[in-house]
């Protein structure tokens, strides 16, 4: 009796070897993502697809089981980072918090973030509010994970507790250290958003399609993340696959132009007009006048980091990186002027004042075809044509 009882307590009921053990994991982290990215993130927080009720519940009862996360602590904590992203009310941002904190302890910026009760009130509305919600998931959060690690230990013994331990550090070091870290810090960029965020990498499968981050911040609110030919958002691939089946319905997905529309009733989401502006002017002005400036000067190129910065005027450098950046634009008066005219056109961009912001547009095309710099003369044309046509958004054109 006693050997038995050891024998299970050392292997558990299954006695599985270490490649099943694995296996195991593998499919309950992956679970757990596809919770985050498609129930908390893309349906809950920025409500681009609706899910079955029963499927709905049992994303609900799995984040329970596996994070100890609330539903609405998470959706409103994200939805404040889109309405601050990078900036100090940002909760977390690497460039106000730090990277390696991120990294190594998001959790604890999360946990901070969610304790805030005006910021719940704010942003938290529209999540689940029923019985199991009010008295079992929200006060009783911590059951979950308890309950898991008994039916870890149960499974495989002591083992079990080691795939326990590993299943309650997935989320917060791929989601709140990765994605809201390097997702910010580190990667290509394909929208030249207010913030910073990138695309970690083009084929995005290990954290569920959260890897194009840059692509979710122009299209918050679309329940596709990927946006060009060679990207490939896993997370997608699932709705899809449940929408076939009828346990999904898309509302909302990105609308890039020249890309085929095929998502049924899906409404497509367009690109923001200061995204799109500013996007334009960075591949069509500025990255052409840089590239001129490398082929004929025989001084040392840009660093990537401050060839980049010229995307939105050194924001996020730092003192001294800022004074070399300037002191390289300054050195060449055409740049000088295409970094001047780039400054004033984000600003009017970001303007709420529409009829002010009309005017200034106005003289600021005529500064632009004024300047004798023939990348940004014709940006202005294109812009120009716009305002003539008097067309919303802004900027529709400018491709």
């Amino acid at each position: 009796m006693i050997d038995r009882f050891l024998t299970m307590a050392s292997h558990g009921v299954l006695r599985a070897d270490v490649v099943t053990m694995l296996l195991y994991l593998l499919v309950m982290t992956q679970l757990t993502i596809f919770t985050v990215t498609l129930y908390l993130h893309r349906s809950q927080t920025h409500r681009s697809v609706d899910f079955h009720p029963a499927l709905a519940h049992a994303f609900r009862f799995w984040s329970w089981l596996t994070t100890s996360m609330v539903t609405r602590e998470w959706v409103a904590v994200h939805r404040k980072h889109h309405a601050h992203a990078d900036t100090e009310h940002d909760p977390h941002s690497p460039y106000i918090a730090g990277i390696h904190t991120l990294l190594w302890k998001g959790t604890e910026l999360y946990t901070m973030a969610s304790q805030d009760k005006q910021l719940l009130a704010s942003y938290g509305r529209g999540t689940p509010d029923d019985w199991i919600e009010r008295h079992i998931y929200t006060p009783h959060c911590n059951w979950g994970p308890t309950l898991l690690a008994v039916i870890s230990l149960t499974l495989f013994g002591v083992g079990g507790m080691a795939i326990w331990a590993v299943e309650m550090m997935w989320i917060p070091f791929w989601a709140a250290g990765v994605v809201n870290g390097i997702g910010h810090w580190w990667g290509y960029r394909n929208f030249e958003t207010p913030d910073k965020s990138a695309n970690v990498l083009p084929f995005a499968i290990w954290v569920g399609g959260e890897e194009l981050h840059n692509n979710h911040h122009a299209f918050p609110s679309s329940a596709k993340f990927s946006v060009r030919r060679f990207e490939f958002d896993i997370g997608w691939l699932v709705i899809q696959v449940l929408a076939a089946l009828g346990l999904a319905r898309v509302r909302r997905v990105a609308h890039v132009e020249r890309s085929r529309m095929d998502y049924g009733a899906a409404r497509p989401v367009p690109l923001a007009p200061r995204v799109k502006v500013m996007t334009a002017f960075f591949r069509k002005v500025t990255l052409p006048a840089v590239k001129d400036e490398m082929r004929r000067s025989k001084s040392s190129p840009l660093s990537m980091r401050l060839h980049r910065a010229l995307a939105d005027g050194g924001r996020w450098l730092s003192a001294d990186e800022r004074a070399n950046l300037n002191a390289w634009i300054n050195a060449r008066p055409y740049l000088r002027t295409i970094c001047q005219l780039r400054t004033q056109l984000a600003a009017l961009m970001e303007s709420r004042n529409t009829d002010h912001t009309a005017e200034a547009l106005t003289a600021w095309v005529s500064a632009a075809q004024a300047s004798g710099i023939d990348s940004l003369q014709r940006f202005a044309f294109s812009l120009s044509e716009g305002l003539i046509a008097q067309r919303a958004p802004l900027g529709d054109k400018i491709q």
